[in-house]
C-alpha cells in the first residue's frame, strides 16, 4: 500500500492487475446483458415507464435506495464527511429516515391510488396545467443536472485510475448508460440498481472494516484525525461553532425538514420505484424496506471520509485541482487500504454507483419528458407505441445533455455542496406547495401556481446574489440549508396570500386529492412483520439510537 499523505496529487493504480480489470469488463457487460434481456418485455408505455406495475416489494424496496445511491450516496458523502466531519451524517439520520417514513404512510397511498405516471401529474390534477408544467420543466432541467454529476463523478474515477482523458470518460460514462436504459426502459434501471446495492455495500463494508483497523479503531481515528470538532452530530451546534457552521435548528429544519421531505416526497426518481410495486401494500413497504440499509449507510459512505483524514489530512485545503478535491475521498480510501482484486471491486462498487445515479435520472427525465411536456403539449394524441419511441429518443437527449451538465461540478469544492444547492432550488420549494395542496382545500389553482414559481426564483436570487458577493454564509453547507428555509417559506407565504385572494377548486373536484376528502382505504397486508406502521416504527426507533450514541 502506497502512503497517500506524502503526494499532493496521489496517483491511484491497480497495478495492471488483469483481475481487476476483469471485474469492471464483466460489471459492464453484465449491465448492458440486462437491458437486451429485458428489451422484449416492452410491449407498452406502461411496460417501459412503470415496469407494468409488476415488481415485488423487495426489489422496488432495494432500488428504491439503490435510485439513490450514486455519486451523490457514495462520492458525495465522503466528499462532505472529509469537508464536515460526521455531521454528514445528518443527511442521513435526520435528513432521510422520517421523510421516506412520512412518503410511505402519507404520499404512496396518493400516488398509486390515482395512478399517475409522475409528481406533474398530480399537480395538474390538484391545480392547473401550468403547475404542472412548470414543475415538469423544472424536473426535467434538475434531472439533467443531477445525471451530470453521476456522469461526472464516473469520469473522474475512470481518468484517474485508467489514465483516461475526462473528455472520453464522461463520453465512456454516457454510452454505457445509454444503452442498457434504452434498451430496457424503468424495468433494465431498476434491476441495476438492485444489483449496484449490492455491489455498492460489498465495496463499502470492507472499507471500513479494514480501515478503521488499520487506525486503531474508532478511538484511533479520533487522535488521528484530531480534528474533535469532527466526530460530533450535535453537540456543537448550539452555536455556529461547529464544521458546517450552523445551528441545530437551522440543521432541523432546513434538512430534517424542507430539504429532506422534499427531496423524498416529490423527486420522481424515487417514487417511481414505489409506483412499480405489485400492489399498494408493497408500494408502501417500498420506502420502508429502503430505510433499513439506509440508516446503515450512515457508516459505510460516511466513515470512509474520515477515514482517508488520517493519511490525507490536507485533503481538500489549497490546490491542486481534482486529484486533490474532497470528491476524491473514497478512491483515495480505496487506493490506500484494497489490494489487487479487493480494488477492482471496489472500484466496481463505485462505477455501480454512478451508473445507478446516471439511470435513475434519465429514467425519471424520459418519463416526465414523454407524459407530462411531450404528449401534454406537444402530441396529445399519438398511440402508445409512439411514446415508447419518443421515451427512447428523450434519453439519448437527454444523455447528451449530461455530458454538458458534467463540466459544471468542476466550478464547486464537493459534489455535495452542487446536489443540497439544487435540492434547495427545485424541491424546497415544491415541497411547500405539495403541503398546501394536499393538506388545505382552500388552496387555489393559482396560488399553487404562484408559490411554486416564487420560492424557486427567491432561491435562485439568493444564489447568484452568493456568487456576487453579496450574501455570505459560514459555509456553502449553512447556505444551502438557509437557502431552502426562506425558498419553502416564500413559496408558502405567496401560496396562502394568492389563495386567499383567487377562487378555489369545488369540493368535488379535490376528492381524492386532498387529504380531508379522501377515502384512505388501507392497504391489506396480512403478514404482521409487513405492516407499515411496524416497519415505520422500527425506522424511527433506530434513528433515535444512531443520532444519540453519535450525539
Amino acid at each position: 500500500m502506497t502512503n497517500l499523505a506524502a503526494a499532493s496529487q496521489p496517483p491511484i493504480s491497480i497495478d495492471d492487475s488483469w483481475l481487476d480489470y476483469l471485474l469492471i469488463a464483466l460489471y459492464f457487460a453484465f449491465t448492458i446483458g440486462i437491458g437486451l434481456a429485458l428489451r422484449s418485455r416492452m410491449k407498452s408505455s406502461e411496460d417501459y415507464f412503470l415496469s407494468g406495475r409488476s415488481l415485488p416489494s423487495w426489489v422496488t424496496g432495494l432500488a428504491f435506495l439503490g435510485a439513490n445511491l450514486g455519486a451523490l450516496e457514495v462520492l458525495g458523502m465522503g466528499a462532505g464527511a472529509a469537508q464536515y466531519g460526521i455531521m454528514q451524517a445528518h443527511f442521513y439520520w435526520i435528513g432521510a429516515i422520517p421523510a421516506m417514513v412520512f412518503v410511505a404512510l402519507f404520499m404512496i397511498p396518493f400516488y398509486y391510488g390515482s395512478r399517475t405516471h409522475s409528481v406533474p401529474g398530480f399537480l395538474k390534477l390538484r391545480y392547473n396545467e401550468a403547475t404542472r408544467g412548470f414543475n415538469a420543466i423544472t424536473f426535467a432541467v434538475l434531472m439533467v443536472l443531477m445525471s451530470g454529476i453521476n456522469m461526472y463523478a464516473m469520469a473522474i474515477v475512470l481518468q484517474l485510475v485508467l489514465g483516461w482523458s475526462l473528455h472520453i470518460s464522461i463520453l465512456v460514462s454516457a454510452v454505457i448508460v445509454l444503452a442498457y436504459v434504452t434498451l430496457g426502459g424503468l424495468s433494465s434501471s431498476i434491476y441495476n440498481e438492485v444489483l449496484q446495492f449490492f455491489l455498492i455495500t460489498l465495496g463499502l463494508v470492507p472499507l471500513v472494516v479494514i480501515g478503521l483497523i488499520d487506525v486503531g479503531g474508532w478511538d484511533g481515528l479520533k487522535e488521528a484525525v484530531a480534528k474533535p470538532e469532527f466526530f460530533h452530530l450535535w453537540a456543537d451546534t448550539g452555536g455556529t461553532d461547529n464544521p458546517m457552521a450552523i445551528q441545530w435548528f437551522g440543521i432541523a429544519l432546513g434538512l430534517g425538514f424542507f430539504l429532506s421531505f422534499g427531496y423524498w416526497c416529490t423527486d420522481f426518481l424515487v417514487v417511481q420505484r414505489a409506483l412499480a410495486a405489485e400492489d399498494e401494500a408493497a408500494a408502501q413497504r417500498t420506502p420502508l424496506i429502503a430505510a433499513f440499509p439506509k440508516i446503515l449507510y450512515g457508516v459505510l459512505a460516511i466513515f470512509p471520509g474520515l477515514i482517508v483524514l488520517s493519511v490525507m489530512p490536507e485533503l481538500g485545503q489549497g490546490g491542486g485541482g481534482i486529484g486533490n478535491s474532497y470528491n476524491m475521498a473514497i478512491p483515495y480510501a480505496m487506493a490506500q487500504y484494497f489490494p489487487s482484486g479487493m480494488l477492482g471491486v471496489g472500484l466496481v462498487a463505485l462505477l455501480a454507483s454512478f451508473m445507478s445515479g446516471m439511470a435513475g435520472n434519465v429514467t425519471a427525465m424520459n418519463t416526465v419528458w414523454t407524459y407530462d411536456i411531450y404528449r401534454a403539449y406537444i402530441k396529445p394524441d399519438a398511440d402508445d407505441a409512439h411514446y415508447v419511441r419518443m421515451g427512447r429518443i428523450a434519453t439519448i437527449g437527454g444523455m447528451v445533455l449530461s455530458v454538458g451538465a458534467a463540466y459544471i461540478v468542476l466550478g464547486f469544492a464537493s459534489i455535495m455542496d452542487y446536489v443540497q444547492l439544487l435540492h434547495g432550488v427545485f424541491f424546497a420549494p415544491l415541497f411547500a406547495t405539495f403541503l398546501l395542496g394536499m393538506f388545505w382545500k382552500r388552496t387555489t389553482p393559482w396560488g399553487g401556481f404562484a408559490g411554486l414559481v416564487s420560492g424557486t426564483a427567491v432561491a435562485l436570487a439568493i444564489f447568484a446574489a452568493e456568487l456576487a458577493g453579496v450574501l455570505v454564509w459560514g459555509s456553502p453547507m449553512a447556505g444551502n440549508l438557509w437557502r431552502a428555509c426562506i425558498a419553502w417559506g416564500v413559496a408558502m407565504v405567496v401560496g396562502v396570500a394568492v389563495s386567499m385572494l383567487t377562487a378555489p377548486k369545488p369540493e368535488a373536484d379535490l376528492r381524492g386529492l386532498v387529504y380531508s376528502l379522501t377515502e384512505r382505504a388501507r392497504a391489506h397486508e396480512p403478514a404482521w412483520y409487513k405492516k407499515p406502521w411496524l416497519l415505520a416504527t422500527g425506522a424511527l426507533v433506530l434513528t433515535l439510537g444512531v443520532n444519540i450514541v453519535f450525539f
